[in-house]
């Protein structure tokens, strides 16, 4: 296999490190604008370690590059997804990516025909929430006769929390914020609807030490899930969970308006309150050697045989410390470089699908497993 990476950030270098570890992998290239501060962690004496410097605007390079690949990972910003998506059918490359924005990814599904026809599959959205969830959430529902509520919990959270947010900084943070303003869709009654982000706060527990988190809306976790499951499930949500007051410091931040992306005049000059406020924190919640941990629980519920059932999964991870790899780099870029090897080994068939419809659940597991990423089935 050859396989194209897309961005040489956290995700794109952690999907790279997986790919150099696998046996049926002949070559891994990397591309990104700046490649020449690539982490510590990847192998750049393997000779199977390509890396070019390019644009991703630059569609006719990517294009070439894409042609001479099986399959490429796109941990580019989500709002390149559509157009590396088309370029890869074009060039017969398969194609997955990060996701990150529910409009791209139908924009993504009016190429099915095309991939179809090219012999290419199109994975969108093959991360940790969208992906992983998905595809756990699916399996739950395949189980049942009749799956009546889904409830999928997600957080990225320090080790060692320290106030006032007990947060650090383990992706985007400017992606998070999108999520704390962006409303969430769920099903109620078997109807989509939105509901606001930051809403409904719940407990959730957890093993010792993590203990008690508290959940909330947000949006984006689950991207298409409440359209292809509109009118088949009753409920369906998504929450993010952090540390307990979490929410009572961020929501009355992001009610005064510092959270808004609307420039305003401060002194005669335009700024964006977000930007400033991105400016200020950063600082604060950037902990180079703060450990992360990644929170994953799946609760999918029915009837099976005239019978109440319920399916649960639980995901514990840690930093990698002997790596120097996030716990959200593990469960994000190792989950992208599962599904594209998938791929390239044509495991899954060719067309636009999301994970929940392409990739085989125990398969994935399985590989989750082999790298220490161990999702425990709970009933």
């Amino acid at each position: 296999m050859k396989m194209l990476v897309l961005g040489a950030g956290l995700q794109g270098s952690a999907c790279s490190y997986d790919l150099l570890h696998s046996s049926a992998v002949a070559q891994v290239t990397i591309v990104d604008l700046h490649p020449d501060q690539l982490p510590t962690f990847l192998p750049t004496d393997d000779e199977r370690l390509h890396v070019v410097a390019a644009d991703a605007n630059d569609h006719e390079v990517i294009r070439e590059l894409m042609v001479a690949h099986d399959a490429a990972m796109s941990a580019f910003p989500y709002y390149f997804n559509g157009p590396m998506a088309k370029l890869a059918v074009e060039a017969n490359c398969h194609f997955c990516d990060l996701g990150g924005n529910t409009e791209i990814v139908f924009e993504q599904k009016q190429l099915d025909e095309p991939a179809r026809a090219h012999g290419v599959s199109v994975v969108p959205d093959c991360g940790l929430a969208p992906g992983m969830v998905n595809i756990l959430a699916a399996e739950g529902i395949r189980r049942l006769d009749t799956a009546e509520r889904v409830k999928i919990f997600v957080g990225g959270l320090p080790q060692n929390p320290e106030p006032p947010l007990n947060y650090q900084i383990v992706y985007s943070l400017e992606g998070a914020l999108d999520y704390y303003t962006t409303p969430s869709w769920v099903l109620r009654d078997g109807r989509r609807t939105q509901v606001d982000a930051l809403s409904e706060i719940e407990p959730v527990e957890f093993p010792e030490p993590v203990g008690t988190l508290e959940a909330f809306h947000t949006g984006g976790g689950i991207s298409t899930l409440p359209w292809e499951y509109e009118g088949k499930v009753d409920f369906m949500e998504y929450k993010t969970l952090r540390y307990p007051g979490h929410v009572a410091i961020m929501r009355p931040i992001r009610e005064l308006g510092l959270l808004s992306d609307t420039p305003i005049e401060v002194k005669g000059q335009q700024v964006v309150p977000r930007d400033v406020f991105i400016a200020a924190v950063s600082p604060q919640l950037t902990k180079p050697e703060g450990h992360d941990l990644v929170a994953l629980r799946v609760d999918v519920s029915g009837i099976k045989d005239g019978q109440p059932k319920t399916s649960s999964w639980q995901l514990l991870d840690r930093y990698d410390a002997a790596h120097g790899i996030s716990a959200m780099m593990r469960t994000t870029g190792y989950s992208l470089s599962i599904i594209g090897q998938m791929q390239a080994a044509g495991t899954i068939a060719p067309g636009v699908r999301t994970p929940d419809e392409a990739v085989p659940y125990q398969a994935y597991v399985d590989a989750l497993a082999e790298r220490g990423v161990a999702i425990e089935e709970l009933s």
